[in-house]
């Protein structure tokens, strides 16, 4: 293993992320996975991913300040890797989805001793369209009712995605508003008219979809629509790869994709 390389510890090994990441660091002269963990149930244990071998013990994620951890598992796991991070002084990539806000609030605790970049979505592309959204809620007076909806694959456990509440995160930003005050989801029945000023969310689910994400801002006789489409998954992976090259050379904090364009 050469010292010059950025050395990835990756949870998760043999899941459908895991996989991909290890996919492009087969392709690329620069990093390496030197560790590898999978719950202890698993088959894939003790197999060969990338040089490392799938452990079921999650401590050996612990590499150190000269790597870093790239977490797409479930909340409650990831929350046992902070604290492997922690005691080893490894840095982070978090995209798990599905975090509550306790569970956020110890990713920025921990985000005082590592860097962590912690994003819902990976994807370069998603990451310039909240950019965008933002621009547009800022432009426009509350007049214009704002909907984001979402379609991912039957497999997907949460709702609405955490790319979406990213999403609509953006436009509440836009409109220097709270997004857990003007919330709206799951709408069924006699609602009532629409809210001045909310910003609504739907979730479809089917097939196998990647990822898709529309923001719709409807007018009077008018409306904006801004979309992005995922056909594989293998985006969410490279941008992860891009996000954990920018946090080997972080000091610590807690960043967003936005810090790993800019």
């Amino acid at each position: 293993m050469s010292e010059k390389n950025l050395q990835i510890a990756l949870p998760g090994a043999a899941g459908k992320m895991g996989k991909m990441i290890a996919s492009l660091v087969a392709e690329s002269s620069d990093i390496e996975i030197c560790a590898a963990s999978e719950h202890s149930e698993s088959p894939a244990i003790g197999q060969d991913i990338g040089g490392a071998n799938i452990s079921a013990d999650a401590g050996v994620l612990g590499i150190g300040s000269n790597g870093v951890m790239i977490d797409f598992t479930r909340p409650e796991a990831t929350m046992r890797h902070v604290d492997i991070a922690l005691a080893s002084g490894t840095a982070m990539v978090v995209g798990t989805t599905g975090l509550s806000a306790d569970e956020e609030e110890v990713l920025k605790k921990a985000a005082t001793q590592i860097p962590i970049v912690y994003c819902a979505n990976t994807s370069v592309g998603v990451t310039l369209l909240s950019q965008i959204v933002e621009q547009i809620a800022r432009q426009l007076d509350p007049e214009w009712d704002i909907e984001v909806v979402e379609t991912h694959h039957n497999q997907k456990v949460d709702a609405p995605s955490g790319t979406a509440l990213a999403l609509g995160r953006a436009a509440a930003k836009g409109r220097d508003i709270d997004l857990d005050t003007i919330k709206e989801s799951g709408r069924d029945g006699i609602t009532g008219a629409r809210e001045r000023g909310a910003i609504g969310f739907a979730a479809l689910r089917g097939g196998d979809v990647a990822g898709e994400h529309t923001v719709t801002f409807f007018g009077q006789q008018e409306r904006i629509e801004v979309t992005h489409r995922a056909t594989s998954r293998i985006i969410f992976a490279r941008g992860a790869l891009k996000a954990a090259r920018f946090a080997a050379s972080q000091k610590p904090g807690l960043y967003s994709m936005d810090d790993v364009l800019s």
